[in-house]
């Protein structure tokens, strides 16, 4: 074209077209999905803690129940002492035993106690044929020669064994995290695909038949919904006994309140839409109605909903586990690992900060996701 300032030509049927990209409803729901950076960020943590929770445990060589006693509350990173040849490290365990450590982080034998010199306040051990000895005065520490009280040089090393760390039973807290992560993800997703089923059902058909039909099921609500879930998973306890399957039925028999009462509020508002009454016109059941017209028009607001119910679940299983009315020792759980550091809080707090860092960051990665859902389900914010 020699005249860049020429007018196009253009037809009315060019005006009236629309220039966009044709998306069906599911690809026009991920394209604001993925646009939104922060449900983008909550779905990939949850696939990293899916990861971790159930491909990880295959990768490590200890179990969630296995225990050593020699190795007892060593943390991730050890304030060591170097021998004097310099060819590993000795750490002092909080039960006052000494344990080698190797130049590479990885730990080694406990050494053995030779005599215990009560007068000096220290402890004879032997180190490769050497006397070490440790004196556990006011603050303990590890000295090389007890004659002239030589101490130890400290250094900092990372504890390659136990990349987290041990508990107060010696057992891998790396290992049990896996297994509590996947034990709180499995209790919520199980919950709460129960929840969906019994929730959209009495919602629905609460919502569609309406009158007295409608107060009778809303009244059955509102009495579950009064009864505090605590005790409720006693009385389930006493009945069936400790263990997951209390967990799961109490969480997945009360929580479903909260959704039949979304479901039943979508129904009422699109019960009288025209295309429910060009069904019911053309005879289309009760059945056919609630499945295939009002329940699909609603799953915005369900699936919104489960976002949501998923981490007030592992909330709640963390928080029953945590008072020991939860799962039994030694299965591991997110909520049995908090209840487990509590007991050395002071001089352990690794040990419930690194399990209640997982429960936030479910808490966080689900919420994240529902918002992202939510905005991209509701037309109106369609841009």
């Amino acid at each position: 074209m020699e005249n860049k300032w020429e007018l196009l030509e253009s037809s009315n049927e060019d005006r009236e077209k629309i220039w966009t990209k044709n998306r069906t409803f599911a690809g026009d729901v991920w394209f604001r999905f993925r646009h939104k950076p922060t449900a983008i960020a909550g779905l990939v943590l949850i696939l990293v803690l899916l990861v971790f929770a159930f491909i990880g445990p295959f990768f490590t060589h200890y179990s969630y129940s296995k225990q050593d006693l020699d190795l007892v509350n060593i943390p991730p990173r050890m304030t060591v002492y170097e021998t004097k040849d310099h060819s590993g490290y000795l750490y002092i365990t909080q039960s006052l035993k000494v344990v080698w450590v190797n130049k590479d982080g990885t730990l080694g034998r406990q050494l053995t106690k030779l005599r215990d010199e009560s007068a000096s306040s220290m402890i004879i051990f032997d180190c490769n044929g050497e006397e070490v000895a440790l004196y556990y005065g006011i603050k303990p520490y590890l000295i090389a020669d007890p004659a002239t009280r030589v101490i130890y040089d400290t250094a900092k090393v990372w504890n390659h064994s136990y990349i987290l760390g041990t508990d107060s039973l010696g057992r891998d807290i790396l290992t049990r995290l896996m297994y509590g992560t996947r034990v709180s993800l499995l209790v919520a997703l199980i919950a709460v695909v129960v929840n969906m089923v019994i929730g959209i059902v009495f919602g629905g058909i609460s919502g569609y038949l309406g009158g007295m039909v409608d107060t009778v099921m809303m009244r059955i609500v509102d009495i579950i919904s009064t009864i505090p879930l605590t005790l409720y998973v006693i009385l389930i306890m006493v009945l069936l006994g400790a263990g997951i399957q209390s967990i799961i039925i109490a969480i997945g028999t009360t929580y479903w309140v909260d959704m039949a009462r979304v479901v039943r509020g979508q129904v009422l508002s699109l019960k009288n839409q025209e295309f429910v009454m060009a069904a019911r016109t053309i005879g289309s059941s009760t059945k056919t109605i609630l499945l295939e017209h009002l329940i699909p028009n609603s799953m915005g607001s369900i699936l919104v909903t489960v976002t949501m119910l998923i981490p007030s679940a592992i909330f709640m299983e963390a928080f029953l586990s945590y008072l020991g009315i939860g799962l039994q020792p030694p299965l591991a759980s997110l909520g049995t690992m908090c209840n487990d550091a509590t007991q050395n809080l002071r001089t352990c707090p690794y040990q419930l900060f690194i399990p209640a860092l997982v429960i936030c960051l479910i808490m966080f990665g689900f919420n994240f996701i529902g918002d992202g859902l939510r905005d991209a389900l509701d037309p109106k914010l369609k841009k």
